[in-house]
C-alpha cells in the first residue's frame, strides 16, 4: 500500500501495529477461549483481569468497577491522563451471549484468517483492537500526551438493573469526553462505520373484554371481546407506522383467551379459552426501536391514541417500559468524524468508508454517549459474521487494518489536523 499521505509519526504507528499484530492475535485467541457469558460473573471478571494487565503494561491507570449493585460482574475502566487534544472515550465490552451451557466454547481456524469462536467479533476482537492501537501509539511515543478513557462493560449483551447504575461509568465517561470511539463490529463490513444506532425499549399491551357465550359477540351488551380489539390495535400500529423510516415495533409474545398468565422473567405464560366463549383477556409484549428520541416520542403518542380508541365492550392499557437503550441519533458531528475516519482509511490505502444504514445497527453501549459528546462513531472493531450464533466468525486479517485506522485517527485528532 502507498503511504504518500501519511506523516513520519503515522508511519511509525503503522509499523508498530505490524510488529505487534502476532502477539495481539494470540491474545484474542486466548480471550475467545475464556467463557464470559454475561451471567458468568467469574468468567467476565477473568477476561477483565487479562485485559487490565495489558492496559497496566501500557501505563494506563486501571480499576475494576464491581457490578453487585446492578447484579452483574462489573466493568473495566482504564485511563490515560495526558494533557493534549480532545478527550476521547473508547468503548468495548467483556461479555458475550454464550453462557457456560452453550455448545460454543472455543475457537477453530476455518482457514488462514477466519476464526470461528464465541465473541470473536462481538466483541473481543474490538477489545484487542483497542489495545493494539494504543500499543502502536505508545511505541510511536504519542500515547502519553493523549487524554483517553477506556470503558469495557461487563453487561452489554444483557444489561444489569437498575440501568442507571449499570451504565453509570459509561455515562460519566461520556460526560467527560469530547469524542466517543466504539469498537463493536458494525455490520461486519470493514468498509462501513456506524454514525447512528436505533434505541431499543419494550412495551406491553393489556386488553380486556366481556366474557360471554360466543353467540352474543357483537351485541351491544357484550361487544367484540379482547382478541378482536387486540387485532384492531396491532393492525392500526402497522397501518399508521410501518412506513416510518428507521422505526420498528414488534409484538413478540401474545396470550389471549378467557384467562391468561404472563411471566416477564420467562417471557411467556399460559392462555385458556374456548372457541364458544368471547375472549376476556389478552396480553402482548414487544419492543420498539427508533433512530431518535423525537421519533420515539412521536411513535409512542400515535400508538397510545390507537390503543385508546376502543371497540365496543373493550378497554386497553398500553405501557412503555422505562429505561432501555437510547438511540444514537444522527448528527453533524458524527458524520464529520466518519469523514475523518474515511480520510485516514484512504490515506492508509484501505479505501473509503461509508455509513451503516441504522436499520442494520442494533442497540449498543455507544448510544449512552448521545447528547454528551460532540461526535461519536461505532463499528471500529473486528470484521466478522453470524455474531450471536454458534457460527460466529472474525477475520483476523482485519485486526491490523482496524488498529491502524483507529490509531492514526486518534493521533490526528490529538495533533490538531482536524479542527
Amino acid at each position: 500500500m502507498s503511504l504518500a499521505q501519511v506523516s513520519k509519526t503515522e508511519k511509525k504507528i503503522v509499523k508498530a501495529v505490524d510488529q505487534n499484530n502476532e502477539y495481539y492475535t494470540e491474545l484474542l485467541k486466548k480471550l475467545v477461549n475464556m467463557n464470559s457469558g454475561t451471567m458468568n460473573f467469574e468468567g467476565v471478571k477473568a477476561v477483565g483481569d487479562v485485559l487490565m494487565k495489558e492496559f497496566d503494561a501500557l501505563g494506563l491507570e486501571t480499576k475494576w468497577v464491581d457490578g453487585k449493585a446492578f447484579n452483574r460482574a462489573g466493568h473495566l475502566v482504564a485511563t490515560n491522563k495526558g494533557k493534549k487534544g480532545p478527550k476521547m472515550l473508547l468503548i468495548g465490552h467483556l461479555d458475550t451471549v454464550f453462557e457456560p451451557d452453550s455448545p460454543f466454547q472455543s475457537y477453530k481456524m476455518l482457514n488462514d484468517s477466519i476464526l470461528k469462536g464465541p465473541g470473536v467479533a462481538d466483541m473481543k476482537g474490538g477489545d484487542v483492537i483497542i489495545l493494539l492501537a494504543l500499543k502502536a501509539l505508545k511505541e510511536a511515543k504519542v500515547l502519553d500526551d493523549m487524554q483517553i478513557e477506556v470503558v469495557m462493560t461487563g453487561d452489554e449483551e444483557k444489561s444489569g438493573s437498575p440501568l442507571e447504575l449499570s451504565k453509570k461509568d459509561l455515562v460519566e465517561g461520556a460526560k467527560w469526553a469530547d469524542i466517543a470511539l466504539a469498537f463493536e463490529n458494525a455490520d461486519g463490513d470493514p468498509e462501513t462505520i456506524v454514525v447512528s444506532r436505533r434505541g431499543s425499549s419494550g412495551w406491553s399491551l393489556e386488553v380486556s373484554g366481556n366474557a360471554a357465550h360466543s353467540s352474543q359477540v357483537f351485541t351491544e351488551k357484550v361487544g367484540v371481546g379482547a382478541i378482536y380489539e387486540t387485532s384492531r390495535i396491532l393492525n392500526e400500529f402497522y397501518q399508521q407506522l410501518s412506513k416510518e423510516e428507521n422505526l420498528t415495533f414488534n409484538p413478540g409474545v401474545i396470550l389471549g383467551g378467557t384467562s391468561t398468565t404472563y411471566d416477564a422473567g420467562q417471557s411467556g405464560g399460559t392462555a385458556y379459552g374456548k372457541s364458544n366463549v368471547v375472549a376476556q383477556q389478552v396480553k402482548v409484549t414487544g419492543d420498539i426501536r427508533a433512530v431518535s428520541l423525537e421519533q420515539l416520542e412521536k411513535a409512542k403518542k400515535i400508538m397510545s391514541e390507537i390503543a385508546s380508541n376502543n371497540y365496543p365492550g373493550t378497554s386497553a392499557k398500553l405501557t412503555f417500559n422505562p429505561g432501555g437503550y437510547p438511540p444514537l441519533a444522527p448528527s453533524e458531528g458524527n458524520s464529520e468524524l466518519l469523514g475523518y475516519y474515511s480520510n485516514v482509511s484512504q490515506d492508509l490505502g484501505f479505501g473509503k468508508v461509508q455509513p451503516v444504514n441504522p436499520r442494520n445497527a442494533g442497540a449498543a453501549d455507544v448510544s449512552f454517549t448521545s447528547g454528551h459528546v460532540d461526535m461519536a462513531i461505532d463499528g471500529m472493531g473486528l470484521s466478522g459474521a453470524d455474531d450471536h450464533t454458534i457460527n460466529e466468525t472474525g477475520d483476523l486479517s482485519k485486526l491490523s487494518v482496524q488498529a491502524k485506522r483507529a490509531a492514526v485517527l486518534m493521533h490526528r485528532l490529538v495533533a490538531g489536523q482536524y479542527k
